[in-house]
Parts: structure tokens; C-alpha cells; sequence
């Protein structure tokens, strides 16, 4: 039932892609595998991540639930359509629940998609990453993919405009090999694993990103370490403090 609500999004969302003229490049779709459970993992810097890490997964014929916040669920106009989809409400207060739902998921076979940094990275540099991911994967038996997105930034991010006009902007998507969580090794030390193979992910994918930006009123999408006038992470951590 929830193919009828999750296949037509995917045919808007790709109507939107040619209208606003994206170039997606897409690398590593073969590493989500195409049947049984598994648990997505992708960094976060823009609130249409979760649209392009599913993208990722329709060349192997896979369907993604996403881990999200539980707000998005009550929204006149998203709210129906996450649940239709089968996505998976995140409330903070009651994690367990969530953790549930998604367990329930990955052991009939489901693809889960989490973003263990929990929040969009202001700094658009990875963020300690939370373990729930690696646990899930232990719990469940299933590999963890994992995956980094850029590009996303500049069309909406935290802080700053939407930008849904025809700019041509480049998206850039790469999927590494998936990685086994053994139920013998700590969810910690599988995290750490984890992190710093999407953060070679990310590096590749920002290394293959096809433009700069085009002046220095365009700088803001770059991290401060590439160049860019993004905060650096500990100037998010300040702000935040305050």
C-alpha cells in the first residue's frame, strides 16, 4: 500500500529535479543491496537529503524509510505523505519507540535510512555521529551502507533561503561498501568505523563537486577548512552555548 503514495513522490521529486535542472551525480548505487534489511547512514547539511539518499536506491529497486523528526509527521501538507511512505517518526522524548518501528522494519526486509548526526551540520562538516545506527544494525543482523551527499546545501539548508529556481546546481552522491556490524564488537567502535568512512565519502564527493563558488557573496556553502565562510564547527558549538 505504501508503493501508491511512495512512487509518485518519486516521479514529482524527479519532475522538480529536471525543472530546477539539477546535475546529480550518483556513484556506489550497486553497494545498497537489493533485497533484505539494511540501515542507510549519510551525513546531513540540508533538509532534502533524505530526497537524494532515496534517489540512491532506486537503480538497485530499493525503497528507503527514513528516521525523521517527529514535527515532519505533523504537517498539514508532509505529514501524510511521510506516513504513506512508511518513514519512520523520530519523537526525542520517547526514542524507543522509534527504535522499535525502525527494528520492526529492518528485520521484514526494509531499508532504514538514519542520519546519526541527529541535526543538519551548520558548519556542513560531519558531526559526532550518534550510535543508534550501529546498534540498530547489530540488533536487526543487517549491514550498515554508508553514504555523503553535497551539494544539497545550496538548495535549503538551516539559515539559509530556499533556493528552488532553475540554477543548474551540481548534486553529488556517493554510496561506499557496506559494512558489518557484529553483535561481538562494541556499537561505539562500529560508530567510529562508521564516521570516518562517510567522512571519506564526503571528501571524495566534495573533491569530484564540479564548481566552486562563483564569487565571494557565494562562499557561505563552503566549510571554513575548504575555503569557504561557513562557521567552522566549533562556532556552531558557540552559538548554540548561547
Amino acid at each position: 500500500m505504501a508503493e501508491l503514495v511512495y512512487r509518485p513522490v518519486i516521479g514529482l521529486a524527479r519532475t522538480l529535479f529536471k525543472v530546477w535542472d539539477l546535475k546529480i551525480d550518483c556513484q556506489g548505487s550497486e553497494n545498497i543491496p537489493r533485497s533484505g534489511g539494511a540501515v542507510l547512514v549519510s551525513n546531513h547539511i540540508s533538509y532534502l537529503d533524505f530526497i537524494f539518499d532515496g534517489l540512491a536506491a532506486l537503480p538497485q529497486k530499493r525503497l528507503v524509510r527514513f528516521m525523521a523528526k517527529e514535527s515532519v509527521f505533523r504537517h498539514r501538507v508532509s505529514g501524510p505523505l511521510m506516513r504513506g511512505m512508511k518513514h519512520i517518526p523520530v519523537d526525542r522524548k520517547q526514542g524507543e519507540a522509534a527504535y522499535a518501528h525502525a527494528l520492526d522494519s529492518l528485520r521484514s526486509g526494509e531499508i532504514v535510512g538514519v542520519f546519526p548526526e541527529a541535526t543538519i551540520s551548520e558548519s556542513f562538516t560531519l558531526k559526532s555521529f550518534k550510535s543508534g545506527a550501529a546498534r540498530l544494525a547489530q540488533e536487526a543482523g543487517v549491514p550498515l551502507v554508508p553514504m555523503a551527499v553535497w551539494g544539497t546545501q545550496r538548495l535549503w539548508t538551516k539559515g539559509h533561503p530556499r533556493n528552488f529556481k532553475r540554477s543548474h546546481i551540481p548534486i553529488t552522491i556517493r554510496v561506499g561498501e557496506a559494512i558489518e556490524a557484529s553483535r561481538e564488537q562494541y556499537a561505539g567502535a562500529i560508530t567510529r568505523r562508521l564516521r570516518e568512512r562517510v567522512q571519506e565519502l564526503l571528501e571524495a564527493a566534495q573533491r569530484a563537486y564540479p564548481v566552486r563558488p562563483k564569487s565571494a557573496d557565494d562562499t557561505w556553502w563552503m566549510p571554513a577548512h575548504l575555503g569557504g565562510t561557513a562557521p567552522t564547527p566549533e562556532q556552531v558549538r558557540t552559538a548554540e552555548a548561547h
